[in-house]
């Protein structure tokens, strides 16, 4: 073969890049496997999330008390919310309780997570951190409730031995400080462990060029480790909200909530309204109000924070 019956396939000039055309049809062989993973999961979140929910707003718009079949009232439940000062007290109830647990968790846990992406990342000590919220809500409220009761509380025993008179932790000024401070106790661990999550994902060139520039510790966590932890804490803080909301057992277990409505949040209050008084459809309206409630918190919370960005690409 000589040279002149060889060609050389053209070369693509600088700047070209070779053709490569995208398939026409998507490839579907994986679909139907696709499909059967997802469809238990699927069936499950419609059984139990969006058949209730839709009921639910069914029959806030009905007066329904089991016994006999729904009546459609319009909306006369939700005129009927908007004038019951039980209603208002309980959400005020609820805002006081979200105030001093969110405010409280969120310090305790970032110093925890601070601390554990410092000093130590041993898998013993994350597990301890970890224990209290693997024990049932339930249990632990029993628990600090009999430690601070009144009467037979070892607490108040300590105090009495010290001097001092006795606290009624459960009493009508300190009963929703004493539910915060418990779920407190139980959810921090948690909550650091995510926050330790989104330390670890900090690059450590961050704080080698922070330390060089001669930032201190104090100037550091403002300056570096807080904005990067943006994304992080946006979640942790939606998560912390709404969980907070929905806070229920603790109040059931302790104070039922009483004395005096002081403690009667507005989880407790459906749940009277629902299966003390039988009035299911006027718990199905304060339902309602409760879920638009916490989407309208949690949409404001994610574009204020501006969750779905990170610092961490300029880095």
């Amino acid at each position: 073969m000589t040279s002149d019956t060889v060609r050389a396939a053209p070369r693509p000039t600088a700047g070209t890049v070779p053709d490569k055309a995208p398939p026409r049809r998507r490839r579907l062989g994986d679909l139907p496997i696709a499909i059967v993973f997802v469809l238990p999961a699927a069936i499950g979140f419609a059984v139990f999330y969006v058949w209730p929910a839709v009921r639910g707003a069914y029959l806030s718009l009905t007066k329904y008390n089991v016994l006999t079949p729904p009546r459609f009232i319009g909306l006369e439940n939700y005129r009927q919310l908007f004038g019951d000062h039980l209603f208002w007290n309980a959400l005020k109830v609820t805002a006081e309780y979200v105030v001093l647990n969110i405010g409280a968790q969120t310090v305790i846990s970032m110093v925890l997570a601070v601390l554990l992406h410092r000093l130590t990342r041993s898998m013993v000590v994350r597990g301890i951190v970890l224990l209290p919220y693997l024990v049932a809500n339930v249990v632990v409220a029993l628990v600090w409730f009999w430690m601070l009761d009144f009467q037979l509380g070892v607490v108040n025993q300590v105090i009495e031995w010290l001097g001092f008179d006795r606290v009624a932790f459960f009493g009508a000024d300190l009963g929703i400080a004493t539910i915060a401070m418990i779920n407190t106790w139980r959810h921090m661990g948690y909550t650091a462990l995510l926050i330790f999550a989104g330390l670890l994902m900090i690059p450590p060139s961050v704080y080698e060029a922070a330390a060089i520039d001669g930032a201190s510790e104090w100037r550091t966590f403002w300056r570096v480790t807080l904005p990067l932890l943006r994304p992080v804490m946006a979640l942790v803080m939606v998560l912390s909200v709404i969980g907070s909301f929905q806070v229920f057992d603790t109040v059931a277990v302790t104070t039922g909530g009483g004395p005096i409505n002081a403690t009667r949040v507005i989880y407790f209050y459906i749940y009277d309204m629902a299966f003390n008084r039988f009035n299911f459809g006027y718990a199905a309206a304060l339902s309602s109000v409760l879920f638009v409630l916490l989407a309208g918190i949690a949409y404001l919370q994610l574009r204020l924070s501006r969750a779905g960005e990170s610092d961490l690409k300029g880095a």
